[in-house]
């Protein structure tokens, strides 16, 4: 079936829209956008059944002042007087060219007009004169001044005209790099390399394009080094947080803490001094940072608005101070990484805290087993019925029909492609999604070599590629080679545990942004992701991965929990 004129109208303006946004080498000219009521560029365009465009206040003016409806254009007749909707589409590809083609254009009166001065249209460089839209009426209809060289009003068009000769730079002189008159050639430059300003101009605006291409990187590279400096600086206090919990564990050793805490509080002291110091230093390098990237957009806006304009003896003139990139401080060799003595002090306390952890090892893996075993009994309080959602399991996965136990199959189902279905990685989500409040659920992964196991948000990508990572939607805990367990907390964090974990515990605060994991037989932790911000509902997210020649074939089974 043939597209209607408005959806052709449609597409043609998207077309129009994206030529002027994306592509730098398509410079679409006024006519383009004119209503030929006013002659001038469209305000809130509105479209006649006939596919024709005009100013909505000019079209119901001129509908209004004549016996029939007609297109002003066309002459088409309409037999009842169509309702007029301005075309969004269409306004916004004119809003897009009148902001691009202001640099073109400026606002400049013109020189002939008496009395109130009107805008100028045209400047004559032959006449060494600007016109408004009535003043240059001759020039397109006397033959001599139609050969006359026009172009988009100036107020320097002094700028324009050869001081020596009083006639147009038409000509740019390659040995010189100057710009010259027809004149200037067979004087001064007679024996010199000159080329046309146009095109001497197109190739200045390729090169331009290349020097924004690297303004554009230098901007991205101090955005990423100041993403570097503030990581460092984070890196570091979760440090301090983590020797804060070891010190607060062992409150119950006050006897010998006391010891050694005269020699922890002066080392504390001392990083407190130097992280303040690193933070001032970072704050320093982020200021000069953030400068130079101001300084290089405006540099990258004035690139990006010199290779659309049209006026070539302007992009010459101004193409030596913006042909290069500006004057920046080397980076490269700049550390974002805190004071080494930050770090002397901080190995002294590990040290320090590690001689006292041999020295109670046995009371303080008691203590510290006391309180993961209140915690996870805490957590078991919240538990929930986990079931298997079979609409979002991938087509190899193999769902029991309790929804309890889900494992890797031999070969590919033939089911429905729903829009929630992963289709890419064997991945299944539980049936209920949860949006406020807390939750737990346990699953064995007794058997197995490869295993994911936790949550993800329900607009978490099911289709194609995807990193397992909170920035994507999702917070988990892996197994990978039998062995290597990881949080993929993006970048992944190797997790060293003592003993294999059989049953895996998962708990949730929705409010807190918590995503905590146990081993449960040994009651113990092995992973939290804290100060998370949960938007939508999060669902449990299961992985059996995959099973080749039998490895890896044992199910991941949902326990069931009884309450206490």
């Amino acid at each position: 079936m043939a597209e209607s004129s408005s959806q052709i109208n449609e597409s043609f303006f998207m077309f129009l829209f994206l030529s002027v946004t994306h592509d730098s080498s398509c410079i679409l000219s006024e006519e383009q956008f004119m209503c030929s009521v006013c002659l001038d560029v469209l305000t809130d365009p509105v479209s006649t059944p006939c596919g024709h465009n005009f100013c909505r206040t000019c079209l119901t003016h001129y509908w209004d002042n004549t016996p029939r409806c007609l297109c002003p254009l066309c002459k088409e007749t309409f037999t009842r007087r169509p309702e007029l909707k301005i075309n969004t589409t269409l306004r916004e590809v004119v809003d897009h060219f009148k902001k691009k083609s202001s640099l073109d254009k400026p606002d400049v009166l013109c020189d002939a007009c008496t009395g109130v001065k009107f805008m100028a249209v045209k400047s004559c460089l032959d006449c060494a004169v600007t016109f408004c839209k009535s003043h240059l009426e001759p020039h397109n209809n006397v033959p001599k001044l139609k050969k006359h060289k026009l172009i988009n009003p100036v107020n320097n068009l002094e700028d324009y005209i050869c001081q020596k000769h009083e006639r147009p730079l038409e000509l740019f002189c390659r040995e010189d790099k100057m710009c010259v008159c027809q004149f200037c050639t067979e004087t001064d430059h007679k024996t010199h390399n000159t080329v046309p300003i146009e095109d001497e101009s197109r190739e200045k605006k390729t090169q331009l394009g290349k020097t924004q291409s690297e303004v554009q990187k230098m901007i991205q590279d101090r955005l990423k080094k100041i993403k570097e400096i503030k990581h460092s600086l984070d890196g570091f206090s979760f440090q301090k947080s983590t020797e804060k919990e070891i010190a607060d564990s062992i409150e119950v050793f006050t006897a010998l803490i006391r010891a050694i805490e005269r020699s922890q509080a002066e080392l504390l002291q001392v990083m407190e001094e130097k992280q303040k110091a690193a933070e001032r230093r970072a704050e320093g390098l982020i200021k000069d940072l953030e400068q130079e990237i101001t300084d290089l957009k405006r540099r990258d806006t004035e690139l990006e608005q010199l290779s659309h304009t049209e006026d070539h003896l302007h992009l010459l003139q101004m193409y030596p101070a913006l042909s290069s990139p500006p004057h920046t401080k080397n980076w490269t060799d700049i550390s974002t990484d805190t004071d080494l003595s930050i770090k002397t002090a901080s190995t002294v306390l590990s040290q320090l805290q590690k001689n006292l952890n041999k020295k109670l090892n046995l009371t303080i893996n008691i203590k510290f087993g006391e309180a993961v075993c209140t915690e996870l009994k805490r957590s078991q309080q919240y538990s929930v019925d986990v079931t298997l959602d079979p609409d979002t399991a991938h087509p190899r996965l193999i769902l029991c029909n309790d929804g309890k136990q889900v494992s890797y199959g031999d070969g590919i189902q033939n089911l429905p492609d729903y829009p929630k279905r992963f289709d890419r990685y064997p991945v299944v989500l539980g049936t209920e999604g949860f949006s406020s409040g807390k939750f737990y659920y346990e699953v064995q992964v007794k058997g197995k070599t490869y295993w994911d196991v936790g949550v993800a948000r329900e607009s978490i990508n099911r289709k194609g590629q995807y990193t397992l990572s909170p920035q994507n939607g999702c917070w988990i805990v892996c197994l990978r080679k039998g062995n290597e367990y990881k949080a993929c907390a993006g970048p992944t964090v190797i997790l060293f545990l003592k003993e294999k974990p059989q049953t895996v515990g998962v708990f949730v605060d929705y409010e807190e942004g918590l995503v905590s994991f146990y081993d449960v037989e040994a009651r113990s932790h092995i992973y939290s992701f804290t100060g998370q911000s949960f938007a939508e509902k999060i669902y449990p997210y299961f992985s059996p991965f995959t099973s080749v020649k039998g490895t890896n074939s044992a199910p991941l089974i949902i326990s069931r929990i009884f309450k206490t």
